[in-house]
């Protein structure tokens, strides 16, 4: 799971949908695993126990978890660093684990169970759901035992169950860590090299075919574990699973080149099909040219004060912004391409003096004071800003940021009635973030739909094994992490299981890593 502090580092490119220099990960982790290269192999069979394709957290769990358990095993990567999506992550899911149990949290596997399901509506695979969260407590501890250092169990909302166990120096902290033990076991890394078709006889997963230098390598193994990311940045796949526009009405950050490979290939292998268009959708702003964030201006934006869409009119209770995936789906329901926050001066005034009200993703704590928005918003609107406006009167606002001055007057007036009589008649938002908009100054913040991840695509079982649309499993064939469909339901289950996500993609790395390493002999 993503915190916005670091869904605004991500974005800083984001107009590109560029994720941070791969050449610098490149650089932390190039010398980290050995690595094959074409003249290593020149004239011999290339050969393992387990291959796995792709080198975020799901992937490294599994080459380490299989590792450990005796198993040769060749990591392949197509970029040129390791880690991927994960080294962007703040936070992962347990239940049940030491460090809970030392702060006295009481929420136990059975109540994380039946809140993930219920959240679900019983969508999602409740034996892979129990799996999971069976799972989460004893990887904390293994995490812990590769050298990961956890800093604090949270939750990042309020009135949710403290699952979220953040690491020291985040997601990134955690890849550095697990490749370091890969190092020590022997696994073997392949960078810059895709893979790009499972070898399949008889039915059974017998390797795969990678490209690298420009040539074409068979590689031999009695075991696959796909974990190559999603399908983030597929305008196709986007479109065609989602219905949204990549690009225009949703953004993909901190993913680069997720272009569905390792499902692609896993239902040619005959992979049964699940969880494809489930996202997981965030709303963050202002996202321009300018480079605006982390600051105070940002912090402003994601307030539960008024919003209104491209038509000026409120499209949601503003407060679903302290439940990410809630004010995601919120933001992209219209597949508007953007929407905005509105507020005035005695808004400016309240945050520098008195506080925020969300904490979650600011890197801030809840009443941190914005000491220098007043300063911060007239730099940036001097400096030419095409994402923050500021004008005299409600009218004025709206020919700014291009909608109906009638409408955005309406709107308006109808919430400052609703904060007058402290009830909202239309969304019910909670009376205590109700304070109405009276100048003398307006300010607009321009706010998009931003996608972390997809959470679908392969269908698997408890012990993550691909199976086919009757349910067989394909022998020697796993996958994990964000190719690996039925842990969701329609939406990320963020409430009852913060950081699932990442919980999501170690875990089900680990089991099939567990699994991946027993296939040992079978039959020809």
């Amino acid at each position: 799971m993503f915190s916005s502090a670091t869904v605004a580092i991500l974005t800083r490119e984001r107009l590109s949908l560029r994720s941070r220099d791969a050449s610098v990960t490149f650089a932390l982790y190039r010398g980290m695993l050995p690595c094959y290269r074409r003249e290593d192999t020149l004239g011999e069979a290339v050969s393992a126990d387990v291959i796995v394709v792709g080198s975020g957290v799901a992937g490294l769990s599994a080459a380490l978890t299989a590792a450990e358990a005796g198993a040769e095993v060749i990591v392949c990567e197509k970029q040129r660093a390791l880690g991927g999506t994960s080294n962007f992550f703040q936070g992962t899911f347990a239940v049940e684990s030491d460090m809970q149990r030392a702060s006295f949290i009481t929420y136990t596997r059975d109540e994380a169970f039946k809140n993930i399901m219920e959240y679900s509506h019983w969508m999602a695979d409740p034996r892979l759901v129990r799996a999971i969260v069976d799972e989460s407590a004893a990887t904390i501890g293994w995490l812990r035992e590769q050298g990961v250092q956890f800093v604090e169990v949270m939750n990042n909302m309020p009135d949710a169950p403290r699952t979220y166990h953040v690491p020291k120096g985040g997601g990134e902290a955690v890849v550095r860590a697990l490749a370091t033990q890969a190092k020590a076991r022997g696994v073997t890394v392949r960078l810059s090299a895709p893979v790009k078709m499972l070898l399949k006889k008889h039915d059974l997963i017998e390797g795969v075919l990678l490209e690298e230098d420009g040539e074409e390598i068979q590689v031999d193994a009695k075991a696959v574990v796909i974990a190559t990311g999603g399908y983030a940045n597929s305008k196709e796949w986007i479109k065609k699973y989602a219905g949204l526009d990549l690009g225009l009405n949703v953004v993909a950050v901190g993913n680069v080149c997720k272009t569905g490979d390792g499902i692609r290939m896993a239902w040619e292998a005959g992979a049964d099909k699940v969880g494809l268009g489930v996202l997981e959708l965030f709303r963050v702003g202002p996202m321009g040219p300018e480079d605006l964030t982390k600051s105070t201006v940002e912090y402003a934006a994601v307030q539960p004060d008024l919003w209104v869409d491209t038509e000026g009119e409120r499209f949601c209770d503003e407060t679903v912004g302290f439940y990410e995936t809630s004010v995601g789906n919120a933001s992209v329901r219209s597949k508007q391409w953007c929407n905005y926050s509105i507020f005035d001066s005695s808004t400016v005034v309240r945050l520098m003096e008195t506080g925020i009200d969300k904490a979650h993703g600011t890197g801030l704590l809840p009443g941190a004071r914005l000491t220098e928005l007043d300063r911060d918003l007239a730099a940036t609107i001097v400096n030419g800003s095409t994402e923050v406006f500021e004008a005299g009167s409600v009218p004025e606002l709206a020919e700014k940021i291009g909608v109906s001055p009638a409408v955005l007057q309406k709107t308006v007036d109808e919430y400052n009635a609703f904060c007058d009589k402290r009830h909202d008649d239309l969304f019910a938002k909670d009376p205590k973030y109700l304070r109405p908009l009276t100048g003398p100054r307006y300010y607009a913040i321009r706010a998009r739909t931003i996608c972390l991840g997809t959470l679908g695509g392969i269908r698997i079982n408890e012990r993550c094994e691909v199976v086919d649309a009757s349910g067989r499993v394909i022998p020697g064939l796993y996958a994990a992490g964000y190719d690996a469909g039925g842990m969701y339901g329609d939406s990320y289950p963020i409430r009852p299981a913060s950081g699932l996500s990442s919980g999501f993609a170690l875990n089900s790395g680990r089991i099939a890593g567990r699994n991946a390493a027993r296939m040992e002999t079978r039959a020809t």
